[in-house]
């Protein structure tokens, strides 16, 4: 199996698990946070959804740089709306993926806010630090949901409140 496949498979296994949490979001607590210094649920969820399209983003380009291109992110209200976008941000994500050639994962990718550089590393590196985000803030997610009483999906299996005791 190729790296390019591999990742591909990886990537539709981890969106399974990252549709059950986006779709336990409820529409009545999207400006909930759970500390003043926390992202509310809304932005971190919908970082979540868009995470998909940094590998499209890493695959068409060299860098990005948060000085010349501010993040600016959608404004979501609703979980079906949440889940659509996911679903587009995924097709997005995978197109580039699937079209991707092994040698583009060798090349250097660089993060960056100006002169301060965050990361410089090969694209398929920079993939795989983008799938180690998804699962983090999907974790950060499984808190927030755990502090307002909603029973958590399992990820790599059953879950606590899947379990029956």
């Amino acid at each position: 199996m190729s790296m390019i496949q591999m990742l591909v498979k990886e990537l539709e296994q981890e969106a399974q698990t990252t549709r059950k949490m986006l779709g336990r979001v409820p529409d009545d607590q999207y400006n909930w946070q759970p500390h003043p210094k926390s992202m509310t649920i809304q932005r971190l969820a919908t970082h979540i959804a868009e995470l998909p399209t940094w590998i499209s983003m890493t695959l068409t380009t060299e860098e990005l740089d948060f000085a010349t291109s501010p993040y600016t992110p959608v404004s979501i209200n609703t979980t079906t709306d949440l889940l659509n976008y996911f679903e587009r941000c995924l097709v997005d994500g995978k197109t580039h993926l699937t079209s991707a050639t092994e040698d583009q994962l060798s090349q250097t990718w660089t993060l960056r806010n100006g002169d301060e550089v965050y990361i410089r590393s090969s694209k398929g590196e920079f993939l795989r630090m983008t799938y180690c985000q998804i699962v983090h803030h999907r974790a950060q997610l499984g808190v927030y949901l755990r502090l307002l009483n909603i029973p958590i999906p399992g990820s790599y299996g059953p879950s606590a409140d899947e379990l029956v005791n």
